[in-house]
């Protein structure tokens, strides 16, 4: 169990995996850059949101605030909100907006912390495979409720993996995240688990090879 595992265990508070597991919080963003062409699957998002101006976007679990910054000076006539339990990563986003000129609302908590029927779009990026699978249910669930009717979801992570990519993911993002949270996302349970919590037309739209593993990304809509 993590530090930041064990605080919140000790306050009562529902426990959660740092950005990147194991490994120090400051080391995340250059992780990022480094092994998952950030670049690629953060522009295929930002491409397949394509906000209209006034709209409400929140980023779950937007750890150090590299999507929901990007967002913002992209779209800056769109209310961009970024939600995360982890207080370190949410400092380091904190920084990162100030430095881009940039106002979002940063929040610290879940998913469900969200106000129902609140958001015209809901964002999240390699977050999910580090949730149990109780968790991974409940969060999409928690996404679906904070759209309004017809909303969009726009979701990035690791999902089924194949061959050479199935070893990657072991050998990376297993060894730092575990495999007991981790192992759904590569045996494909994505695409199932977000029609389930009540989205339609769910669609795989990218898969990026990378290596760390293969990241999709999915789009789908509230009904």
């Amino acid at each position: 169990m993590t530090q930041p595992e064990r605080d919140a265990e000790a306050q009562g508070s529902p426990t959660f995996t740092p950005p990147l597991g194991t490994g120090d919080t400051a080391d995340y963003d250059r992780a990022i850059r480094t092994w998952t062409r950030e670049l690629r699957w953060r522009g295929a998002m930002l491409d397949l949101l394509a906000p209209n101006p006034g709209e409400t976007i929140a980023d779950v679990g937007c750890g150090t605030g590299s999507f929901a910054v990007l967002l913002k000076q992209r779209y800056p006539l769109v209310a961009v909100t970024g939600i995360d339990p982890d207080t370190q990563a949410l400092d380091i986003a904190r920084d990162k907006a100030v430095r881009a000129s940039v106002t979002i609302d940063w929040r610290q908590g879940f998913a469900d912390a969200l106000p129902e029927a609140s958001a015209d779009a809901v964002t999240s990026s390699l977050v999910f495979h580090q949730v149990p699978l109780a968790g991974k249910r409940s969060g999409m669930a928690a996404m679906n409720r904070a759209l309004k009717p017809g909303g969009r979801l726009i979701f990035c992570d690791y999902s089924r993996q194949a061959g050479l990519m199935r070893l990657l993911f072991r050998l990376t993002v297993q060894r730092l995240d575990g495999v007991e949270d981790t192992q759904p996302n590569a045996d494909g349970v994505l695409p199932g688990l977000i029609a389930e919590a009540g989205f339609t037309d769910v669609a795989e739209r990218e898969r990026i090879h990378t290596l760390t593993g293969t990241i999709a990304i999915f789009t789908a809509r509230k009904r």
